[in-house]
């Protein structure tokens, strides 16, 4: 055997080998998807039969309030059902495909949630009723434990779990076959998702943190003011910009300290104009100092 045709076949042997690789490995993914899948149906399944539909047939909530708890639960389970069918038939490109149109359920769901826990803790103080229904539905053996709070996360920790699941079976799928291009849909469908619902807890954590500045603020009247607001994630046009909420003239600002002016966990800015006050406030201190220095150097700069 010549030494060009060695090559040719070490070379085939490669590709050959790699493709295996690949195929063991999206195999390997797929399993664990449909089998996790499952889980998660088995999970929801314990909210829908034991809570839902229960509570729907007595009558224990008013249907709003019902609504409010447990959001698009109903059809996010359907969504999955359907999806578990393709992949128990090895459908995995068309079911992934298809599963994305209801991706937009769980940023419904990330959206409702807050109130969901708010109204779900009123119930359990204030309606007798509700609160001796669900501790009795929690101590079933189907629940192992576990109270319907910690239930009603699973959508949102499933689809953190989606997101690397259909990126690892994109990774492991040859780009010249049919399933790709399906597979890198479903991947931009799941991180826009995800992107969206981060957002939502990022405006909840930024707000919390603004709550708990004007609370140290004492003996001061202070606004507070949601952060910069997102476009929807799935805007056609403006799917990564921010909204404009309001705009104040930086050569009228001046800037100051509330406090971080020593080196610790963070600290407070104040830019004060003619007619408004805003705060802006990091945990990280080298962001806040950097922040105060870019702040004033503009400023100076646009006065001089």
């Amino acid at each position: 055997m010549s030494a060009s045709s060695l090559l040719f076949v070490v070379g085939a042997n490669t590709v050959e080998d790699q493709r295996a690789r690949w195929e063991r490995k999206r195999s390997r993914t797929a399993k664990e998807l449909l089998e996790t899948e499952h889980k998660y149906l088995e999970q929801l399944d314990l909210v829908l039969t034991y809570f839902v539909t229960i509570l729907k047939a007595k009558g224990t909530l008013k249907p709003a309030v019902l609504e409010t708890i447990f959001g698009p639960l109903e059809p996010l389970y359907s969504a999955s059902h359907v999806l578990s069918l393709h992949l128990e038939k090895g459908n995995l490109g068309p079911g992934l495909e298809n599963f994305c149109l209801s991706l937009d359920l769980y940023g419904h769901y990330a959206e409702n949630l807050e109130e969901a826990n708010i109204t779900l803790k009123k119930q359990v103080r204030k309606n007798k009723s509700f609160r001796q229904f669900k501790k009795l539905q929690e101590t079933r053996p189907q629940f192992k434990g576990k109270e319907l709070e910690d239930l009603l996360l699973l959508p949102l920790q499933r689809l953190h779990q989606y997101k690397h699941f259909f990126r690892d079976l994109l990774e492991n799928t040859s780009p010249d076959t049919a399933e790709y291009q399906k597979l890198a849909k479903a991947v931009k469908s799941v991180c826009e998702v995800s992107h969206w619902v981060q957002d939502i807890f990022d405006k909840r954590e930024n707000s919390s943190q603004l709550l708990r500045v004007q609370k140290l603020l004492k003996g001061q009247k202070t606004q507070v003011l949601t952060p910069a607001k997102p476009c929807h994630p799935l805007h056609l046009l403006n799917s990564n910009k921010l909204s404009c909420q309001a705009v104040y003239p930086l050569h009228q600002c001046s800037v100051d300290k509330v406090f971080g002016h020593t080196w610790s966990q963070g600290g407070l800015l104040s830019l004060s104009f003619p007619h408004k006050t805003l705060l802006l406030m990091s945990n990280n201190q080298q962001e806040i100092n950097d922040w105060y220095r870019s702040l004033t150097a503009a400023v100076r700069q646009l006065k001089a």
